[in-house]
C-alpha cells in the first residue's frame, strides 16, 4: 500500500469520525498524519511499528493504523464507520462545497442519501430552509450535483491510459487476434466512459465464445449485439465494448470507430463524406483510407474535424508536439509550499528525465492553504536555488511563483518582489463564483501586469469534479497575444486547462503555449504526457510549445518576455 494510499484511507476515516460526530481532537489527529504522510518520501508500509512512530507527525496510534493497514489492507475502525453510513451518503461527502457537518444535517434532518434525493430537495427549496444552508449554498450544491450527475458514468483518460494499453496486449494475446485499440481512448478525449476495441477476426460466434472465456470480462448481454460485444473489465469496473470485423474491413471501421463526428461529416473531391466512403469501400488499413481520399495519414487524436486540414494544407502533421520533444519543465511545486519533494529532489527528477530547465513555482502567500510563500521565504528559496544552479551544470532552475490572482486581477506581491522571479505563473484559485463579465475582466487585469509571464489553468476546471467558472476564452486569448502572455495546457489529468477546443483560436492569434505538469510531487513531472494528448487534438505544433524550446531561446525569451 502506498503512502498516498494510506493518506486516502486516513483522510476518509477522519471525514466518517466528523459525520458521526466522534471526539473532534481525534478527527483533527487523524487528519493532520493524512496530511503529512503525503509528504513522506519513505514507503511507510514497509516499516515496523517502531520505525514508525519515529517518523515526523505520526504517533503511538497512527503508526498502529498504518500497521493494521500494511498488514490486512484494511482499518477496522474504517470499516465499521462505513457499515453504519449509507453508501449514498459516503458519495455526498465527495461532493465539492459540502463538508461532513452538513451531509450530516442532511442525512439527518432531511433523510437524503442519494445525490438524486439531494438535488430534489435543492429544486424544491427544502436545502435553503435547512439551518447552515441558505439560498446560495443551495444554488452552489445544484450546479455541482448536475454537473457531477451528467459525468457520473465518465472515467478520466489519465486514469484509463495504462489499463486500455495493458488490455489491449491480453486481448491481443488470449484471442490471438488482430486487436486494436479505437474510439474515444483512441482519440485521446479528455474524459471516456468506456475502452473500445476492433478484433480482426472470420467467425464471430467463435470470437465471441472465446471472449466468454476470459475471466477478466463480464459480459451485459441485452447490449452485445451480432458483431459487438458488451461487457465490464471486472478488475476496474468500467466498460468494455469489442467490434468484430475481417482484415479486409479493418481500416474502414477503424476509421468509423477512431475519428470524430466532424471528421466524418468531411468530404472528398467528389462531395462523399469519410463515412460514406469507409461504408462503401473496404479498407484494410487506415492509410489506404487516407490515400483515398487524398490525404496523408491523420492522427486518430486529430480526427475531430477541427484543425487537421489546416496542418495538412500548412504541410504541419510531422511538426505536432511529442513527449520526445519537451525539454524543460514549467509551473512546479515543493516542499517550500504544498509539494512533497524538495526543491533539489524535484531538481534531480528533472535531470533524470533529460531536461535542460526547471521552472519552480511555489504557491504565493495568498494560498494560506497551501502553505503560500511570504516575501522571506522567497529570498529564502532563490537563495537555495542560486546554490543549485551554481551545483548542478546540466541544468538551470528557473524562479518563478504561482501566483493568485486576487479578486481585483492584482498579484499578490509587490512589484519589488514581483521583478525578483525569473517567471510568474498567474492564476485563480478562490472565488470561482464570479459572473462571466466580472471573470473575464479579473483575468485580463492579471495578463495585463508586465510582470505576468504565463496565464495558469485559465478556468480552473476539475474534470468530472467542478465546472470551469464561466470566461469569454476569445477575449482572454486576445489579452494574451497583445501582453505577450504565455497560455498554459495544465497537464494534470484532473485540468486539462486550457480546452484544447480554444488552444486553436490562440495558435492563430500568435500566442505561445507552454504545457506544464503543475507536479507537486516528482511522479507528477510525467503529467506533461496528458498536456500532450489534448494538445496535439488541438494541432499545437514544436515550434509553438515554449517548455520544447531549447534552453538558450527560453532564457531569452525570459529576459525580455519576448520583446
Amino acid at each position: 500500500m502506498t503512502n498516498q494510499e494510506i493518506a486516502d484511507v486516513l483522510a476518509q476515516t477522519a471525514s466518517l469520525m466528523e459525520l458521526h460526530d466522534e471526539n473532534s481532537f481525534k478527527v483533527r489527529s487523524i487528519q493532520n498524519a493524512g496530511f503529512q504522510i503525503e509528504k513522506i518520501e519513505i514507503p511507510l508500509a514497509s516499516l515496523s511499528l517502531a520505525e514508525l512512530e519515529k517518523q515526523e507527525g505520526i504517533g503511538k496510534s497512527i503508526a498502529a493504523k498504518i500497521t493494521e493497514l500494511s498488514l490486512t489492507g484494511k482499518l477496522a475502525e474504517l470499516e465499521a464507520l462505513l457499515q453504519k453510513t449509507p453508501e449514498g451518503v459516503i458519495e455526498l461527502l465527495q461532493i465539492k462545497g459540502i463538508g461532513p457537518k452538513k451531509v450530516k444535517s442532511l442525512w439527518k434532518e432531511l433523510e437524503i442519501t442519494t445525490k438524486e434525493e439531494l438535488l430534489e430537495a435543492c429544486h424544491n427549496n427544502t436545502v435553503a430552509n435547512l439551518k447552515g444552508f441558505g439560498e446560495k449554498t443551495q444554488d452552489n450544491i445544484i450546479q455541482v450535483l448536475q454537473f457531477v450527475i451528467k459525468q457520473s458514468d465518465k472515467f478520466l483518460y489519465g486514469d484509463v491510459e495504462a489499463t486500455a494499453f495493458e488490455l489491449e496486449k491480453k486481448l491481443q494475446s488470449d484471442l490471438n487476434s488482430s486487436v486494436r485499440l479505437c474510439g474515444e481512448m483512441r482519440r485521446m478525449m479528455e474524459t471516456v466512459d468506456r475502452i473500445s476495441f476492433i478484433v480482426a477476426a472470420t467467425d464471430a460466434s467463435k470470437l465471441f465464445a472465446n471472449i466468454k472465456t476470459l475471466d477478466y470480462l463480464e459480459e451485459i448481454p441485452t447490449q452485445s449485439g451480432l458483431y459487438r460485444w458488451y461487457g465490464l473489465y471486472k478488475t476496474f469496473k468500467i466498460p468494455v465494448e469489442i467490434y468484430m470485423t475481417d482484415a479486409a474491413h479493418l481500416g474502414s471501421e477503424l476509421i468509423k470507430h477512431s475519428s470524430g463526428a466532424n471528421h466524418l461529416r468531411l468530404t472528398d473531391a467528389n462531395g462523399k463524406t469519410f463515412l460514406q466512403i469507409a461504408h462503401a469501400t473496404p479498407f484494410a488499413s487506415e492509410e489506404e483510407f487516407y490515400q483515398r481520399v487524398q490525404l496523408p495519414f491523420i492522427p486518430s487524436e486529430l480526427r475531430e474535424g477541427y484543425r487537421e486540414l489546416k496542418l495538412v494544407e500548412e504541410n504541419r502533421l510531422a511538426d505536432l508536439i511529442t513527449d520526445a520533444a519537451i525539454q524543460g519543465s514549467f509551473h512546479n511545486h515543493s516542499t517550500y509550499s504544498d509539494g512533497q519533494h524538495s526543491l533539489e529532489e524535484m531538481t534531480k527528477a528533472c535531470v533524470a528525465l533529460g531536461y535542460t530547465y526547471f521552472g519552480i513555482s511555489d504557491h504565493s502567500k495568498s494560498a494560506f492553504y497551501a502553505s503560500g510563500l511570504n516575501e522571506e521565504t522567497v529570498a529564502k528559496q532563490q537563495l537555495e536555488i542560486d546554490t543549485l544552479n551554481a551545483t548542478y551544470n546540466t541544468i538551470k532552475i528557473f524562479k518563478g511563483i504561482e501566483s493568485d490572482i486576487l479578486n481585483d486581477g492584482s498579484l499578490d506581491y509587490s512589484d519589488d518582489v514581483l521583478k525578483s522571479f525569473d517567471f510568474i505563473v498567474a492564476s485563480i484559485h478562490s472565488n470561482l463564483k464570479m459572473n462571466e463579465e466580472k471573470a473575464t475582466q479579473r483575468l485580463i487585469t492579471a495578463i495585463e501586469n508586465p510582470f505576468t509571464t504565463m496565464l495558469g489553468h485559465p478556468t480552473g476546471r476539475l474534470l468530472l469534479k467542478r465546472e470551469g467558472y464561466p470566461i469569454d476564452h476569445k477575449k482572454i486569448i486576445d489579452a494574451c497575444a497583445a501582453n505577450n502572455v504565455i497560455i498554459e495546457i495544465n497537464a494534470h489529468p484532473w485540468r486539462l486547462d486550457m480546452d484544447w477546443r480554444h488552444i486553436g483560436y490562440a495558435l492563430d492569434k500568435g500566442c505561445i503555449i507552454s504545457i506544464n505538469p503543475d507536479a507537486h510531487e516528482k511522479i507528477g513531472l510525467a503529467d506533461v504526457h496528458f498536456g500532450i494528448c489534448v494538445a496535439r487534438k488541438a494541432g499545437l505544433c514544436v515550434d509553438q510549445t515554449f517548455n520544447a524550446w531549447p534552453l538558450e531561446k527560453v532564457s531569452a525569451w525570459l529576459k525580455t518576455k519576448g520583446k
